[in-house]
């Protein structure tokens, strides 16, 4: 039996998220257990006149190729992947992991190596998504490994991932278009505003903003979403955060993240679980110690941390942080082969002041948006 939900996802994203046009060269990449989706977004694509090419990788093969990969294997881009990234139109990224936990045991400097063999390719896909040539959107197919990391049996899980991307099964397109205005009615209240302080148990940052632009995130790019967020003057970072939500990054998981800044940079970095991974990873590069992101969760319908950053950053009452690339769309010149984003809950004491204002306490704004 056919799930309408997933119909009307296909839809949302080709028509709203990224807009499909005639003629567009569409991509389309998941894992093959994210059949069905992959199904209907080819047709929604071919639909809307655009030109589909679907990549279905096998679930497995990317824990092969890091046990048996030698090092040119593993700086080594592929040039159609290039071709694509530096040409095509659209992207649509489905995360649709059989085993999220594959990639645990590979030698942590296999990933560091790839990741800065992939930092040119990084770069092209920043910097054509913010001049509005490449566009693009990332959502999560329901998979049993997912669920099993959320704590949920499957089905729960399914009903959780789709209320959230689809809150209006009715009018899903609506909702988040009545999302975007009432972000932007923010987003143009901190336009020309200069420094953030954050405030909450084990956490004190002051950062600067001048010149820099908030990003109004309405379902265009992720799906669900939920925040704004903007990328700080790089050396402007101050202070410390003890993330109070797991991270993942490289299907690693790490609790309690610690961090202290001066003078923007990392100085000081520590975790109750993965600190040798965090480590590694911060010196992939020059850029990886620097915050290429600030940015505040708005999904009120996303109550709850699953172990999925997709969802767990849009939470409301929370903010997070990425190490790493910086997105060029807000004016931030940091530049990393990461990005990793880490949340930090702000409903128990959590403050945000801006120009000294108090804006946002214990998890709502005291500003009209």
């Amino acid at each position: 039996m056919s799930d309408a939900r997933i119909e009307k996802l296909a839809q949302v994203l080709v028509q709203y998220s990224v807009s499909v046009r005639p003629n567009d060269k569409v991509y389309l990449q998941g894992g093959a257990v994210a059949e069905p989706l992959l199904k209907a977004l080819f047709v929604e694509v071919l639909k809307a006149g655009g030109q589909p090419y679907l990549r279905a990788q096998l679930s497995g093969t990317e824990e092969l190729f890091y046990r048996h990969a030698s090092k040119a294997q593993l700086e080594h881009v592929a040039p159609p992947v290039q071709l694509i990234y530096e040409t095509y139109d659209v992207m649509i990224t489905l995360w649709s992991s059989s085993n999220t936990k594959e990639l645990t045991s590979i030698p942590p400097e296999k990933l560091v190596t790839a990741q800065r063999s992939s930092r040119d390719l990084f770069q092209t896909f920043t910097h054509r998504t913010a001049s509005g040539a490449l566009r693009w959107v990332g959502t999560l197919f329901p998979t049993a490994a997912y669920a099993q990391d959320a704590e949920m049996g499957l089905s729960e899980y399914e009903e959780f991932v789709y209320g959230a991307c689809l809150p209006s099964l009715e009018d899903p397109i609506g909702h988040w278009q009545r999302l975007s205005a009432s972000q932007q009615k923010l987003v143009e209240w901190l336009r020309g505003k200069e420094t953030v302080r954050v405030q909450a148990p084990d956490v004190d940052l002051r950062m600067k903003i001048a010149g820099r632009t908030f990003v109004n995130c309405d379902g265009k790019r992720n799906m669900p979403d939920g925040e704004v967020f903007t990328g700080p003057i790089e050396d402007s970072v101050e202070g410390h955060v003890r993330f109070s939500y797991p991270t993942v990054y490289q299907g690693r998981r790490l609790d309690g993240v610690r961090i202290e800044f001066k003078k923007g940079r990392a100085v000081k970095a520590t975790a109750d679980k993965g600190e040798d991974f965090l480590l590694r990873t911060l010196d992939v590069d020059e850029g990886a110690r620097y915050v290429g992101e600030f940015a505040i969760g708005t999904n009120r319908g996303i109550t709850r941390a699953t172990g999925s950053t997709l969802f767990d950053e849009k939470i409301n009452g929370s903010f997070h942080m990425a190490l790493g690339a910086g997105m060029p769309e807000t004016g931030s010149r940091n530049e990393s082969a990461i990005h990793w984003d880490m949340v930090c809950d702000l409903v128990n004491g959590g403050r945000i002041w801006v120009d000294d204002q108090l804006i946002y306490e214990n998890g709502n704004f005291l500003i009209g948006t």
